[in-house]
């Protein structure tokens, strides 16, 4: 194939590319480039000069970071040394291409490695010597915009068949085109709510309102009727050591959720109820229980910071118990303060 050929179907890409809408680095983008190679020659070739080969470059980015690249070079201005005669030939390679940073930098090192067959003239005899070449290199592309780019590298190619190792610096223009640009897909967008008649403004549409006439500042379920307030409930049950009132302080903890959940409902009250075990005499317990129970009242109000309206305080003594006396555990359980609190939840 002629270089001007070759170089018409490159231009003719290029021009084509243009045409695409979007332009676009990444995984599926084509790359076209036309670049000029200085070839340095193995000593053994006769030369008097080293070429310099003008050709194009085809590229497919198999994903964001990896190419598949097609080349084609003629080569030029290489004389031979014994006869002066001008050298002549053509060098096609298939190499693959990895792109270090990311797609949309302006900056992206690069290395490859492939293979190439050579069509060269020689220069102490007539015809053409072919050869196969192992191919490695390594440069940068520098995106001046994100269609348009320029190129510089260096290539080593090992030659298979007389095991001498040429290397030639490259410089290219190209375009890039047709790819993903690295992005996801944007998402579609959320479907626009449908917009419904609500008579009664309570946020039920009215064809499926089941309360049409739901009174202003009313909650409502999704029936559209007035929702049913939901009970919610905390309970404290603290516990004492024998003949004592003092709150120990592992039932600080649920002393504390008690306090929140009054001053998150602040129209709620509870009254602290004492208790305590069967030992001793009945009045001696019945002053015990009202001193536990003014103990966790005091804690509520003074730590918690409960107001002490809300909290009244009584003492059962040992006359509700709810575990066995005839035990040590069955007493254990039954030396305590209990207390509720109950609220409607908005």
């Amino acid at each position: 194939m002629k270089l001007k050929n070759t170089l018409g179907l490159a231009i003719g890409s290029l021009v084509a590319a243009t045409s695409f809408g979007a332009l676009a680095q990444g995984q599926g983008a084509v790359e076209i480039e036309g670049n000029v190679t200085k070839q340095y020659y193995d000593s053994e070739r006769n030369f008097k000069n080293d070429g310099t080969n003008p050709g194009v470059r085809l590229g497919y980015f198999l994903t964001d970071d990896v190419s598949l690249d097609l080349g084609y070079n003629e080569t030029h201005n290489a004389r031979g040394e014994v006869f002066n005669k001008d050298i002549k030939g053509s060098k096609t390679k298939l190499d693959a291409t990895y792109h270090f940073g990311t797609v949309g930098d302006a900056l992206r090192p690069y290395v490859s490695a492939g293979f190439a067959h050579e069509s060269l003239g020689q220069a102490t005899r007539s015809g053409r010597d072919h050869s196969t070449f192992a191919n490695v290199g390594a440069g940068a592309k520098w995106y001046i915009t994100d269609m348009f780019f320029a190129r510089a590298g260096v290539e080593a190619m090992y030659n298979i068949d007389n095991g001498n190792t040429e290397w030639g610096p490259t410089v290219g223009l190209g375009l890039n085109f047709g790819g993903s640009g690295g992005k996801q897909p944007a998402p579609a967008p959320a479907p626009v709510a449908e917009v419904c008649s609500d008579s009664d403004n309570d946020g039920v549409c009215d064809n499926v309102d089941k309360c049409p006439d739901t009174p202003a500042n009313v909650t409502v379920d999704a029936d559209g009727c007035p929702a049913v307030a939901e009970v919610v409930r905390v309970e404290l049950d603290v516990k004492f050591d024998f003949d004592k009132s003092v709150v120990k302080p592992n039932s600080y903890g649920d002393i504390k959720n008690l306090a929140d959940f009054m001053k998150q409902y602040p129209s709620t009250t509870t009254t602290v109820e004492g208790h305590t075990d069967s030992v001793g005499p009945d009045a001696y317990n019945q002053k015990l229980s009202e001193r536990r129970a003014s103990a966790v009242k005091q804690v509520l109000t003074q730590q918690y910071g409960v107001e002490s309206s809300r909290v009244d305080s009584v003492g059962y003594g040992e006359t509700r118990p709810v575990a066995d006396n005839a035990t040590e555990e069955g007493r254990a359980v039954n030396r305590r303060v209990e207390a509720q609190v109950e609220a409607q939840s908005k």
